[in-house]
């Protein structure tokens, strides 16, 4: 099977915003709790932390992370976690059904986020609460003092503002599942005056306003239209979110599901399109996909807690999907969607970064360890940020029962911010190789300086704790000649090629 690719200096996209390899920790299972905050690990530093965990979100380098949820933050307090820990409330999320100790907040999480070398991305409840929690969290965390809520931090311990800038209106506001969910309109008006009052204490902050929770979702595009009528000139970005699986056990139809992606992509930069024109603006509003993974392999084991049938445990294992080879290739194309459509894709966040559907996995008082997904995500973070180019694919194509002609090769390409060409390749054939012909039209790089592959594991291969077989490993036959790059993909691969001159 042969594949074309034309990439020329001369046709880009955009500027990636590094933001897109952002990720996420909510108070959901052990994503805080024996995740990022075991104080009885070996490796924990003075405040808690896990040192193991810590180093491998710098080895991803992760830009941004969203924090405290996700559903958590529908119906919860900040208040909670401020102030001394033995003082701190025990609270029931209604969320996951669990219990809260609150033992790790606002001070904590900003502790751990710069030890991490990530910034904070923070959200408001806008489902049980309101504009004032909102502006006074804005308050407490941003301004310098001489005010209650900041000085109220400098009492708690923190002297300096933390400065954050970007803010989330909310959660998944459309979804029946959340606390205090309400209609486009209901949530256009609240998330208008919030954003208007947290401007008028900072005017510097980024504000996202929920879009829909999924594509499936019955108000969807809808939701985004009137939501944007409300809040357009007053935000920054529309987040979306998305899931993906393979409940059908179809493997080539699962690695064709990234293009339900580009459709969503695709339509919600058509419906801020249309509002701009609408409100005769000149304001641009782009996306923030901030939570997107493969989430489905631990759907079953997690009910028992969700309907309720547990009580209410403390940090018990939620959403701990084991991904397999399959799911390399998904998020490698998932990444890719975001490369290509940088232009409008500003903000990504991998839900999420520990234990919960996650790249990094720890054992209680044990190992911390990387799942397969770790590897895309750590190549797109690490060498994707530059120039997004406007390449041209030409390959074979499959069908599924959702789409027609989808390419078996799936790719992106980056003008590197180093002056490398970086590719990203995913061959989607399960059976057969791609014999890649790549046109570098303009560009002077002509010799390899990396290529890494991720190929030929069986589609169901895991990590886990005591190892972690499904690695990258250096590729071969990769060769540019006269302004040309050819390659061959093995069969379900992931290949990273990048050109230096």
């Amino acid at each position: 099977m042969r594949a074309t690719v034309t990439a020329h200096r001369d046709y880009t996209v955009a500027e990636i915003d590094p933001r897109l390899y952002g990720s996420f920790v909510e108070h959901l299972g052990r994503a805080v709790y024996t995740g990022i905050y075991e104080p009885d690990h070996p490796t924990a530093d003075a405040d808690g932390f896990r040192q193991d965990v810590i180093d491998l979100v710098k080895e991803i380098d992760v830009p941004i992370t969203r924090y405290p949820g996700g559903n958590f933050v529908s119906a919860y307090n900040w208040e909670d976690g401020i102030g001394p820990k033995e003082d701190r409330p025990v609270r029931l999320d209604l969320a996951w059904h669990t219990s809260e100790s609150n033992e790790v907040g606002i001070h904590e999480f900003a502790d751990w986020a710069e030890k991490a070398g990530t910034e904070m991305m923070l959200a408001v409840n806008l489902g049980s609460r309101g504009l004032d929690e909102a502006r006074n969290f804005l308050e407490y965390v941003n301004h310098p003092g001489g005010s209650y809520w900041s000085d109220l931090r400098k009492a708690n311990g923190r002297d300096a503002p933390w400065d954050v800038k970007l803010w989330c209106l909310g959660n998944e506001m459309d979804g029946p599942w959340q606390i205090g969910q309400k209609t486009a309109a209901e949530y256009g008006r609240i998330a208008f005056e919030t954003a208007k009052a947290m401007r008028a204490s900072d005017k510097s902050i980024e504000l996202v306003v929920c879009g829909s929770s999924s594509p499936k979702m019955a108000t969807y595009p809808e939701w985004e239209a009137t939501v944007l009528d409300y809040t357009y000139d007053a935000v920054d970005y529309v987040s979306l979110h998305m899931y993906f699986d393979d409940h059908d056990a179809n493997p080539q139809s699962y690695l064709g599901k990234s293009v339900l992606l580009d459709d969503y992509i695709d339509t919600i930069a058509a419906v801020i399109k249309q509002t701009k024109t609408k409100k005769r603006s000149s304001h641009d509003v782009y996306i923030s996909f901030d939570e997107w993974n493969v989430w489905y392999h631990s759907a079953e084991q997690d009910k028992a807690i969700l309907q309720g049938n547990e009580g209410w445990p403390f940090a018990p294992p939620l959403l701990e999907d084991i991904y397999d080879f399959a799911d390399v290739l998904q998020v490698g194309s998932i990444i890719n969607s975001f490369i290509r459509r940088a232009d409008v894709v500003k903000i990504g966040c991998l839900a999420q970064l520990v234990n919960v559907i996650a790249p990094i996995m720890t054992v209680k008082g044990g190992p911390a360890w990387r799942q397969t997904i770790f590897y895309p995500y750590l190549y797109g973070s690490q060498y994707g940020r530059g120039t997004s180019l406007d390449i041209r694919i030409d390959s074979p194509t499959f069908d599924t029962d959702f789409a027609k002609g989808i390419k078996y090769l799936d790719a992106s390409a980056v003008a590197a911010d180093d002056g490398a060409l970086t590719f990203f390749f995913v061959n989607r054939n399960l059976s057969e190789p791609i014999e890649l012909d790549v046109a570098l039209g303009g560009f002077d790089q002509s010799k390899i300086i990396m290529d890494k592959v991720i190929e030929g594991f069986d589609l169901k291969a895991v990590n886990g704790p005591d190892g972690e077989p499904v690695a990258p490993t250096d590729g071969t036959n990769a060769t540019v000649t006269n302004g040309r790059l050819s390659a061959t993909l093995p069969p379900a691969s992931y290949r990273m090629i990048r050109i230096g001159a």
